[in-house]
């Protein structure tokens, strides 16, 4: 209360009937408030901007609220699988699996939406197919290879390369044998790469003041510099180094110095970004692009969704953005400069430098009936 900037919009916050109606449950209960205590109580949005404001202020210590979700959903879809065999099978690759991986590749930071998507598609097309096999008679174990042939020749199966992806697992890890599954190299972006629509793109949000200023930057930094709306979303101002006229933000390991009109979006939206919340807001809050609840920023859902509604396509102009920068500039520099993988940064630079003549076949025909 005593750190928002409009203590009656947080007053009226709190006499509302449901931010009442939680206060005094929670009021009621002897226990000492946790994420756990929370936990307890039905879901929905007061509840989760409540926590977010006792996050903000202290009160709780941070978590990560997406990966408890997709926690409660994996331990939900496991638990109902009601064979024991199965049970143990889609446990292991769900949780020692894929949440493991995702756990040590986050660090100290938050899931996206991106990898939330990833891991219910490959736990969802596992739990599809061992429904499939359950429904045919069979296990994985008793699994053939015209079996899975067979499954795969259906043309109204989803996630098929998820399900590979499960099948060459369970082969890894002996739950089923001599079955094979071929994967899908990647070998470079499927649309086509417009680079005079990623400049008309830049020219526009540079000079089209009636956009808000988070878009226009956010958008920039998408098409220009190819950062992921994942990485965008967790920008702070600690990124931003202002040095006279000289603006920098870091991406990767090394910072990139922007050119003055992108530099002037940056400082305007230092000294002006403002979040919506309500109720709870702090004064010191880090991040570049604050979201509707306190002490966090826009989530990358948010962000995807303002790109597209001012004409821009985020994985489709992400990608021409690495594709023409990866024709610029070596591996090694690519990614210390844009922080992505360095094995990612090779796979761009040998898709660059591919069959231009096709490139130039596929553009010509652009238009034509």
């Amino acid at each position: 209360m005593t750190s928002t900037e409009r203590p009656d919009v947080a007053m009226a916050w709190i006499a509302r009937s449901k931010a009442r109606d939680l206060l005094e449950r929670i009021g009621r209960d002897e226990r000492p408030v946790t994420h756990e205590v929370l936990d307890e109580l039905p879901s929905g949005k007061v509840l989760a901007h409540l926590r977010s404001v006792l996050v903000a202020t202290g009160a709780l210590p941070p978590r990560d609220e997406r990966l408890v979700a997709l926690e409660k959903w994996i331990t939900a879809t496991v638990q109902a699988r009601t064979d024991l065999a199965e049970h143990r099978i889609l446990h292991g690759y769900a949780v020692w699996h894929h949440m493991r991986r995702l756990r040590r590749r986050l660090g100290e930071g938050h899931t996206t939406r991106l990898q939330d998507l990833n891991v219910r598609c490959h736990v969802t097309a596992a739990n599809n197919f061992l429904d499939w096999l359950a429904s045919e008679g069979l296990t994985l174990e008793t699994c053939t290879q015209p079996d899975l042939e067979r499954w795969m020749a259906d043309p109204t199966v989803s996630y098929p390369d998820e399900t590979g992806h499960f099948v060459r697992w369970s082969v890894q890890h002996r739950h089923a044998r001599g079955l094979t599954y071929g994967t899908v190299r990647w070998k470079g972006p499927q649309g086509v790469i417009d680079s005079e629509k990623r400049w008309a793109d830049a020219r526009r949000l540079l000079n089209d003041d009636t956009l808000p200023t988070p878009d226009r930057l956010a958008g920039l930094l998408l098409i220009l510099y190819a950062q992921k709306i994942a990485t965008i979303s967790q920008l702070t101002v600690d990124d931003v180094h202002i040095d006279g006229d000289t603006v920098t933000i870091t991406f990767g390991s090394s910072p990139v110095v922007l050119p003055p009109p992108l530099a002037s979006l940056v400082r305007e939206l230092v000294a002006t970004r403002r979040g919506k919340a309500k109720i709870g807001t702090p004064g010191d809050c880090p991040w570049l692009f604050p979201g509707g609840q306190p002490g966090r920023p826009l989530t990358d859902s948010q962000i995807g969704k303002r790109l597209h509604n001012i004409g821009i396509r985020p994985k489709q102009d992400r990608s021409t953005a690495l594709f023409t920068l990866a024709t610029e500039l070596p591996a090694a520099i690519l990614a210390r400069m844009l922080g992505v993988h360095i094995k990612v940064a090779v796979q761009w630079q040998k898709a660059s430098a591919g069959d231009w003549a096709a490139y130039a076949a596929d553009v010509s025909q652009r238009g034509r009936p």
